[in-house]
C-alpha cells in the first residue's frame, strides 16, 4: 500500500514519517538514491510482509537549505520552510560570521531570515543586541528573549505563526530550550544541556525534527554547529546572499566585480567609507574566497564560469 507523508525527524537513513490521518511510522529510504530529509513530502510504501515502511520518492519541494560538503558538494539540511531563524546568545560566545552565512544561505534560496538573541537575561546582551544592528540595516528582523526567564517569547511566537520555521545556530544557544517553551508538548528525545567548560557550547539535539505550533505554523529544531558552510550551487553567485552585496553593486565599474580588489568598487567603497558595516563586509569577502575554494573542491563542471 502506497500513500504520502511528511518526514518529521530525520537521523541519518533513519526517518519518521506521519501520514495524513497524523500516524507516525518508522521509514527509510528505498535505495541509496533516495536522500530525503526533516520537512520532505514523501511517497511511501507500507510493507506488511516485514513490518516496514520505505521511503520511495522525495516530492517536489518549495525550498531546500543546503549545506557544503569538503568537495564542495551540497547537503540538504531541512526541506519546505520558509522562514531560517539564527538563534545566538552570549554564551556560547557568538560567531556573527555563522549568522552571516546561515542568512546568505536564506536570502539566496528565497527564505526570511530572522535573528534571535537568546539568553537576553544574561551579561552582554545588551552589546550583542547592537552588533546585531547591521543585519537590521540590511533588512533582517531581529529579536531578544530568554527561555529561561521567559523573556519574549510571546514575541517570538509571533513571528513564527504561519511559518515553516527552522531554528539553526551554534551548540549551546539554547535553540532547544526555545522550542520546549513554545512547544511544551514537543518532548524532545535529547535532553537540554548546559554549557561545556570551554564555553563553546555542546550538542543537545542529534536529528533534526519537527513540530507543530499551534494555532499554525510548524517549528523545525536541527543539530548546533561550529561552522557552517552554504552549499556553493544555492548560493546567489553575485551577492552570494547579501543584500547590501547586491543594492550597493548596481555603482559598480564593472558587472563582474568581484568586488576584493577591482577598481571604482561600490561595495569595498562603501565599507571603507563606513557606510556599510565592515565586518559585514570582510564576512562578505571570507564567503566570496570560500565559495571559490568550494567551487576548485567540486571540480570543473561545477564552476562560475563568468
Amino acid at each position: 500500500m502506497e500513500f504520502e507523508a511528511q518526514v518529521i525527524a530525520a537521523f541519518g537513513r533513519h526517518l519518521q514519517v506521519r501520514d495524513g490521518a497524523g500516524v507516525c511510522h518508522e521509514a527509510r529510504p528505498f535505495g541509496r538514491r533516495v536522500q530525503a530529509v526533516c520537512g520532505d513530502r514523501v511517497r511511501c510504501e507500507a510493507d506488511a510482509a516485514h513490518g516496514e515502511v520505505h521511503v520511495l520518492e522525495v516530492l517536489p519541494r518549495s525550498a531546500l537549505l543546503q549545506r557544503a560538503t569538503l568537495r564542495g558538494g551540497a547537503e540538504p539540511v531541512v526541506a519546505n520552510i520558509d522562514l531560517l531563524a539564527v538563534v545566538v546568545a552570549p554564551l556560547p560566545q557568538p560567531d556573527l560570521f555563522v549568522v552571516d552565512r546561515y542568512l546568505c544561505a536564506a536570502s539566496s534560496s528565497g527564505l526570511e531570515g530572522l535573528v534571535v538573541l537568546n539568553k537576553c537575561d544574561l551579561p552582554g546582551s545588551e552589546a550583542l543586541m547592537l552588533a546585531l544592528e547591521p543585519y537590521r540595516a540590511a533588512g533582517y528582523a531581529t529579536l531578544a528573549c530568554s527561555a529561561e526567564r521567559s523573556i519574549g517569547l510571546a514575541a517570538l511566537a509571533a513571528a513564527l505563526q504561519g511559518h515553516r520555521s527552522v531554528f539553526v545556530g551554534q551548540s549551546g544557544v539554547g535553540k532547544s530550550s526555545l522550542i520546549t517553551t513554545l512547544v511544551p508538548e514537543a518532548g524532545l528525545t535529547a535532553a537540554v544541556g548546559a554549557l561545556d567548560r570551554s564555553d563553546e557550547g555542546r550538542h543537545t539535539t542529534t536529528a533534526a525534527r519537527a513540530y507543530d505550533l499551534a494555532p499554525s505554523g510548524q517549528l523545525f529544531d536541527s543539530p548546533g554547529v561550529r561552522d557552517f558552510a552554504p552549499a556553493v550551487e544555492a548560493l546567489e553567485r553575485r551577492s552570494l546572499g547579501f543584500p547590501e552585496v547586491e543594492r550597493l553593486a548596481v555603482d559598480c565599474r564593472f558587472q563582474d566585480c568581484r568586488h576584493l580588489r577591482e577598481p571604482s568598487c561600490a561595495v569595498r567603497t562603501a565599507a571603507e567609507s563606513g557606510l556599510w558595516d565592515p565586518r559585514r563586509y570582510e564576512s562578505y569577502r571570507r564567503l566570496r574566497r570560500l565559495y571559490e575554494d568550494l567551487q576548485q573542491a567540486a571540480g570543473p563542471g561545477k564552476r562560475d564560469r563568468r
